[in-house]
């Protein structure tokens, strides 16, 4: 294997691990890390061209593929030793193949209906979950306030499984996010306020609302809603974690406008 990367101090495996620990690495290299075949090949298909890739030693045929399919799209492909990929790494068991991906702005939906808002939602792993579900929803658009955590930190990429190729995400202050709110019942998920969700109604163009695991949504949020909706809990418990609430709330309006 010719020019293999052996150094952990490679300018290019610093780089990777820059973008994988800062979010203002990221913004200021307007890129991010896929990593692993399977999100590899899903950035792919959704037609996004990697800046490079970095593969180590050892490919599956499933690894093999992705980095055939960058070569044809002449996109610089480079191997490095599996101690120099683990470097670069942000799992504990590197997947062979990373691409290094530009930080793009999908279009905004001109006539969106069904758009989710998220408020403080700073763990990764709920936020990619969040994400991974409101794509398998059909939500067309999703607006995060500043308080949640990094869209394309490594951690909410993987738990987002792909959706960040397909779902236009905007995190912005709440002057810029309002008004892409416009013309839309909002309904903010509230422990115990307004009505039970299954009593509102979905079916007009909405914004779901849905905060933080740890404090709920804030007060912009709240001055954002028109509506307050809860989710029973019969059991007893104080909360729902927010990735579930999102998705109990999500695949109600999937329920109701007879999406399924």
């Amino acid at each position: 294997m010719t020019n293999l990367i052996r150094s952990r101090r490679n300018p290019k495996i610093q780089h990777v691990r820059r973008l994988q620990r800062s979010a203002r690495a990221r913004r200021e290299a307007g890129q991010f890390v896929a990593e692993g075949v399977r999100l590899a090949e899903e950035a792919l298909a959704a037609g996004w061209r990697p800046a490079w890739v970095l593969h180590g030693e050892r490919l599956t045929p499933r690894g093999q593929a992705v980095v055939e399919t960058c070569r044809k799209q002449s996109v610089p492909v480079l191997a490095a030793t599996d101690e120099a990929l683990a470097a670069a790494s942000a799992t504990e068991t590197p997947q062979g193949v990373l691409l290094v991906l530009p930080r793009r702005t999908l279009p905004w939906p001109a006539a969106a209906d069904f758009l989710l808002v998220l408020d403080g939602v700073r763990d990764p792993g709920n936020l990619g979950t969040v994400l991974r579900t409101a794509w398998a929803a059909g939500v067309q658009g999703v607006l995060l306030s500043p308080n949640c955590a990094d869209p394309f930190n490594p951690k909410v990429v993987r738990a987002g499984m792909g959706a960040h190729f397909h779902l236009p995400l905007r995190r912005a202050p709440w002057d810029v996010l309002l008004p892409l709110l416009e013309g839309k019942a909002r309904y903010l998920a509230a422990g115990g306020e307004g009505i039970p969700y299954t009593a509102a109604d979905f079916r007009q163009p909405l914004a779901l609302i849905v905060g933080g695991e740890a404090h709920g949504a804030g007060e912009a949020a709240r001055q954002a809603a028109t509506q307050a909706v809860h989710i029973p809990m019969p059991g007893g418990a104080e909360s729902l974690n927010a990735a579930v609430a999102a998705a109990v709330l999500m695949y109600e309006v999937v329920r109701q406008r007879g999406m399924g």
